[in-house]
């Protein structure tokens, strides 16, 4: 699994590299190998969870969340002052 360029998610990533962290603490392996025990951890909850669940893990792991909440906001704000989205 790939993660996502941590320049457009910051706080995501830093949860990622805090529960790698934690299991090579833990774990006593390194931390290639706890990057890797991760990955499949989630490819193993995406493909055996309900759809729903997994498309929201995509969802958050892909970084998407944050943008299409922005871009929501940015809309309904505009919405409310009378101003098209697409100017």
């Amino acid at each position: 699994m790939h993660f996502p360029d941590a320049s457009k998610l910051g706080v995501l990533e830093e949860i990622m590299q805090e529960l790698i962290q934690k299991i090579v603490d833990h774990a006593g392996i390194s931390e290639t190998s706890a990057n890797q025990a991760v990955s499949e951890v989630i490819d193993y909850v995406k493909q055996h969870a309900p759809a729903p669940v997994a498309s929201q893990l995509e969802t958050y792991l892909s970084g998407e969340t944050a943008s299409a909440s922005l871009d929501a906001a940015k809309a309904a704000f505009g919405g409310l002052m009378g101003k098209s989205t697409t100017e």
